[in-house]
């Protein structure tokens, strides 16, 4: 017979929770695999095993509801975010084209380098603010290029994508100062044309594609809003977070060095241990049965991927942070048919820093990371690096 998950008060949007979620997580994991808060009338899925399940599971945890607020999930209807196959499959089609691994190929070495000068520059300073400087300026200038955005749009991209995830949470203080900032955003999208774009670039591609009738009429603006809401801000948040991480664990820093095999392992132990996402909604759509514990129609799930990344009934010793342990299966990219579009070039471009930071940097020392609470990307909002040893 099935009772009701455990409960706990626990307000996950709390701004001392958004800053640090981990010491909640861990709470909330010990308690069970599904826990309502009914501070915001939510069913977090805490572990492992049951999150991936969720993810697997689209026809249970519907992507209808991907936002903890009524407002920003009638904004995303039509978007492949919140929709789910097989009109998800259609959307995604296109989106997923311009990021395959042939079409990323040639987009390698351009990243590369531009991440080595970068790099090389910031090291002869000897000392920089690494947010800024380097994992705002670097994501945004590789896809300002990608979708052909210039002037005001590239101006603008920071605001629009940082508001973009802030609009997902609850309606608290952050959602609604984002909302307009979002509407922005939003309404460029809707009246973009194939000309504001660039000739040759990805977003001129998404046009070709509507005009082809590969994709529904209509949605080329929606496709070109993913990659910006949703591609943007985390990246940015992995960069910060791998720069912090290796000034925090220099004998970490120093595998890498030594082994430059180890980057993409070493991106992907940033990102279990520090994952980009705090919260991501699911709509359950039928009366589901985890481990027991009932979650009932028509409720909404809070996916944790950052609890599900520190498992210890899936990772050994999960609150140390080990460049060699090479999770793939990590959570932090989601999984399933909604696992993220955009993991290819996120890889490309924190692979580029991770390597160029190597070749130039012997140690990193850094002042504390300031974090200031946000509504679904958990990121760093200053980071002073204070001395560069170089190579």
């Amino acid at each position: 017979m099935s009772t009701s998950p455990p409960r706990s008060d626990l307000d996950l949007f709390a701004d001392e929770i958004l800053t640090d979620p981990y010491p909640a997580f861990t709470e909330l994991r010990e308690l069970g695999p599904v826990v309502y808060l009914p501070a915001h009338d939510v069913y977090a899925l805490t572990r492992y095993d049951v999150i991936r399940g969720a993810l697997a599971d689209t026809a249970t945890f519907s992507s209808r509801s991907i936002a903890f607020n009524p407002a920003a999930n009638e904004a995303l209807q039509g978007t492949s975010l919140a929709s789910d196959p097989p009109i998800h499959t259609e959307l995604r089609a296109t989106l997923t084209e311009n990021l395959s691994p042939r079409a990323l190929r040639g987009l390698e070495t351009g990243i590369e380098t531009k991440a080595d000068a970068l790099v090389a520059d910031l090291v002869k300073k000897g000392s920089f603010e690494a947010i800024d400087a380097l994992a705002r300026a670097f994501p945004l200038e590789v896809v300002a290029d990608l979708i052909g955005f210039t002037g005001e749009v590239r101006a603008n991209m920071l605001r629009w994508g940082q508001a973009a995830m802030e609009v997902l949470g609850p309606m608290n203080h952050r959602t609604a100062e984002n909302f307009p900032i979002a509407g922005e955003l939003y309404a460029w999208c809707s009246q973009v044309q194939a000309e504001d774009l660039t000739p040759g670039s990805v977003g001129r591609g998404i046009f070709d594609a509507e005009a082809r009738g590969a994709i529904p009429a209509g949605s080329a603006g929606h496709i070109i809003h993913q990659y910006l809401g949703a591609g943007v801000d985390t990246t940015i948040a992995s960069i910060g977070n791998l720069i912090a991480l290796f000034a925090t664990f220099p004998d970490q820093f120093d595998l890498v060095r030594a082994d430059p095999t180890l980057v993409p392992a070493a991106f992907a132990e940033v990102l279990r241990y520090w994952a980009p996402l705090h919260a991501w909604g699911r709509a359950v759509t039928r009366d589901v049965e985890i481990d027991g514990h009932l979650i009932p129609a028509g409720a909404q799930a809070a996916v944790l991927l950052g609890a599900g990344n520190r498992d210890p009934r899936h990772y050994d010793d999960p609150d140390t942070f080990r460049v060699q342990r090479n999770p793939v299966d990590h959570l932090s990219f989601g999984y399933g048919p909604h696992g993220c579009a955009g993991q290819g070039l996120a890889r490309l471009e924190a692979h580029a820093i991770i390597a160029a930071l190597a070749r130039h940097a012997r140690r990193l020392v850094a002042a504390d990371p300031i974090r200031l609470p946000s509504n679904t990307t958990r990121s760093i909002d200053a980071l002073e690096i204070l001395e560069v040893v170089p190579s």
